[in-house]
């Protein structure tokens, strides 16, 4: 099954002048692949997550996650989209520092409100331990280590069962020993519970044990 269907994508800045930054890109995931976007800096490979998350909808092309197409929806739909199709995790984790590991993991299912309150909180346990950091949940997120803050955003990311978690250099702030914990988390997801995951990443180790490479050099696949 296809979790990702990009076809014949350009994207184009006007200011201060036009500039071609992603030409022409086409390619597919397979459910349950674990991908990462390669590329110098300005090699467009951050414009491309940028698109595919559906945070920037001013490209020609089209976008098909799971089936829907996105290309052309409302923002109050892509909205709402993102929040049950689409895991986050970016470069820094972005917790609140003041809510408890838990509420941090629950807010996302919260606010799409497809399940009950005890529900929820069910879920974000079962995945804290799947994370290997349950006994934090009721910790403040400020409180914990750097490395259990990102598990703790991977677990919010996958609170609402999304057909992609797309990763912004997830990995950029931690050392390797975090790094390594981050990826093996990630493969485990990829083949035990067939979740597609797409990652842009400076780290060419960490790419080379992914499944697939896309390579990006000036705006063109490689």
């Amino acid at each position: 099954m296809t979790a990702l269907s990009v076809s014949h994508i350009n994207k184009y800045f006007y200011e201060p002048v036009e500039f071609h930054v992603l030409k022409d890109i086409s390619f597919e995931v397979k459910r349950g692949e674990f991908v990462a976007i390669m590329g110098k800096s300005g090699s467009g490979k951050s414009t491309l997550l940028y698109l595919l998350s559906t945070m920037d909808t001013n490209y020609e092309g089209r976008i098909a996650i799971n089936d829907t197409l996105i290309t052309g929806l409302k923002q109050r739909q892509l909205a709402s989209f993102r929040n049950e199709h689409i895991g986050f995790v970016f470069q820094f984790h972005f917790l609140l520092p003041e809510f408890s590991v838990l509420e941090n993991v629950m807010l996302p299912a919260l606010k799409l409100k497809r399940k009950s309150k005890d529900e929820i909180e069910a879920k974000a346990m079962e995945l804290l331990t799947l994370l290997g950091v349950k006994g934090h949940e009721h910790k403040k997120a400020a409180k914990i280590s750097g490395g259990q803050q990102q598990r703790v955003a991977i677990a919010r990311a996958l609170i609402n069962s999304p057909a992609i978690i797309m990763g912004d250099e997830p990995t950029g702030n931690l050392d390797s020993q975090n790094t390594n914990i981050v990826f093996d988390t990630f493969r485990q997801l990829a083949q035990e519970q067939g979740q597609t995951i797409i990652t842009v990443t400076h780290d060419e180790e960490f790419a080379a044990k992914c499944d697939r490479i896309i390579e990006l050099s000036d705006g063109a696949m490689v």
